[in-house]
C-alpha cells in the first residue's frame, strides 16, 4: 500500500486499483479533487488490485509502480501510469521506466509480493474489481464520482 497524507488524520480513503481499468483512471482526477478539499484531514491509500483475466497489462504497470516505489517515485509513477493507460505494453513501460531513471520495469520478487499483499488484503476485505472504495473501514457503496465519496467522508467524519 502507498500512502498520502499524515498518519493521524481523521479521515482515510483507501482505494484498490488497477492501472489497466478506466474506472480506476476516471477516479484518479476524483481522488485529487477529494484530497485538495479535506487538506491534511484526509490520508489516502492506494492498493493494487489487479485484474489480470480482464486487464492483462495491469499486473506489469503495477510491478513498475513498485519498481518505482523503490526510487521513492511511486506517486509519479502513478500518475504517469493512470494518464497514459492506453499505452501499457512493454515498449511503454520501457520507455516510462527510462524516464524515472529506474534500472528496470520491475518483477523482482519483493514487487511481486508487494503487489500480492495488496491483492490479498483485498480479498479479505471482499474486494471483487476496481476501483473499490474504502471510506475508513467501510466498503463504499456509492458511485465513484467526487459528491458521493465527498458525502461519505462527511459522513464518517462526524
Amino acid at each position: 500500500m502507498h500512502i498520502q497524507g499524515r498518519t493521524g488524520a481523521p479521515l482515510t480513503l483507501v482505494e484498490y486499483g488497477d492501472y489497466a481499468d478506466t474506472g480506476t483512471g476516471n477516479a484518479f482526477g476524483v481522488v485529487e479533487r477529494l484530497q485538495m478539499r479535506f487538506g491534511d484531514r484526509l490520508r489516502f491509500e492506494f492498493r493494487h488490485f489487479p485484474l489480470v483475466d480482464a486487464h492483462p497489462r495491469a499486473m506489469p504497470a503495477a510491478l513498475l509502480a513498485e519498481a518505482a516505489a523503490d526510487q521513492d517515485a511511486f506517486w509519479g509513477m502513478h500518475a504517469l501510469l493512470l494518464s497514459h493507460q492506453d499505452r501499457l505494453e512493454d515498449t511503454d513501460l520501457a520507455r516510462y521506466a527510462e524516464r524515472f531513471g529506474l534500472p528496470d520495469t520491475g518483477g523482482t520478487r519483493a514487487h511481486h509480493e508487494r503487489v500480492e499483499r495488496d491483492m490479498d488484503s483485498g480479498h479479505e476485505r471482499g474486494v471483487y474489481g476496481s476501483p473499490v472504495f474504502f471510506v475508513g473501514d467501510r466498503v463504499h457503496t456509492g458511485p465513484n464520482d467526487f459528491a458521493a465519496l465527498s458525502d461519505a467522508l462527511d459522513a464518517w467524519g462526524r
